[in-house]
């Protein structure tokens, strides 16, 4: 049985409608986004640098991957063959382990953010909208489990996170600025964290991807070339082929962790925007109380005879 739907009486919102049943659900409610947000910001920077610097000694580690690709390295330089061709050594591991630390931040801000607007759009809000809707309803294309199946869900994660955010933005806009969550700057600062966002881990999967491929067929090759003459000549063609493709990789991871540093300061300042207009709508003086201006007509004076 669901909750019904109360509306304000003439002194103000309602508090939240008691909970019914074992099934039933509880009322939205706030909670502030500014600390969460500030460590999730912090998080995203951190993860963005690093993944620069992992960029770098990308770059750095080139000439040792061109050793290896001709066989110019000793049994001792195999032990680090892996770390070696995709520059990683400690910073690929900090990164792993900040990008699994942002995601839950980052996901459990954008839950509270999603609740928030249920709440700040409903008439148990302080100052709720002029035309209030039901928590949870009509405010977003997806429910509320998709805040983090979208997220890993194939084919629909390039779309159903920007939709998310997109309708947080607009549930979020302050109530005197009607089409705030709209305009040229908030629409290009979602564009530009999602084309972001998506272009860095599709070059990472495309990079990761040519590495396997490469360093399989490069092992395979080899092995052929030490057994035969004609395995030898396609050994040879091949080496020239691998140097390319560690050049593009390394191309590749500096244009993604470019795209990450950008989709992270777009996205930090979409959050602070966010969690500012929230904070406002909680803040905004109460509605005046609905003023009672009904008068009952005086009751018709009894008949009395004149003396």
């Amino acid at each position: 049985m669901t909750q019904p739907y109360y509306q304000p009486g003439p002194q103000g919102p309602p508090g939240p409608p008691p909970r019914q049943g074992p099934y039933a659900v509880l009322p939205p409610r706030y909670r502030a986004l500014r600390t969460i947000g500030i460590v999730a910001i912090a998080l995203m920077g951190v993860t963005a640098l690093l993944t620069a610097v992992q960029s770098v000694l990308m770059w750095r580690s080139y000439d040792k991957v061109k050793d290896f690709i001709f066989l110019n390295v000793s049994e001792d330089d195999l032990d680090g063959l892996v770390d070696t061709m995709v520059g990683a050594n400690w910073a690929l591991n900090v990164v792993g382990y900040l990008m699994f630390g942002t995601a839950i931040v980052y996901l459990l801000w954008l839950w509270y953010a999603r609740e928030n607007t249920d709440f700040l759009n409903s008439t148990l809000a302080p100052r709720p909208p002029a035309n209030p809707l039901p928590p949870g309803e009509g405010l977003h294309r997806r429910s509320a489990g998709w805040i983090i199946g979208a997220w890993f869900c194939p084919v629909v994660q390039f779309w159903y996170p920007l939709q998310l955010v997109q309708d947080i933005t607009v549930a979020s806009e302050p109530l005197d600025q009607p089409g705030a969550a709209r305009s040229p700057r908030i629409k290009a600062l979602i564009y530009t964290w999602w084309a972001g966002w998506t272009g860095y881990w599709v070059i990472v999967w495309a990079s990761l991807l040519a590495i396997s491929i490469g360093f399989i067929t490069f092992i395979v090759q080899a092995v052929e070339a030490s057994e035969d003459a004609e395995g030898s000549v396609k050994f040879y063609g091949l080496q020239d082929v691998m140097v390319q493709v560690a050049l593009w990789v390394d191309i590749g991871f500096s244009i993604a962790a470019l795209l990450l540093i950008v989709a992270t300061i777009a996205s930090a300042l979409l959050m602070l925007q966010i969690g500012q207009w929230q904070q406002q709508r909680m803040q905004a003086p109460p509605p005046p109380p609905v003023q009672d201006y009904y008068r009952p007509p005086p009751a018709f004076p009894s008949y009395r005879p004149q003396q």
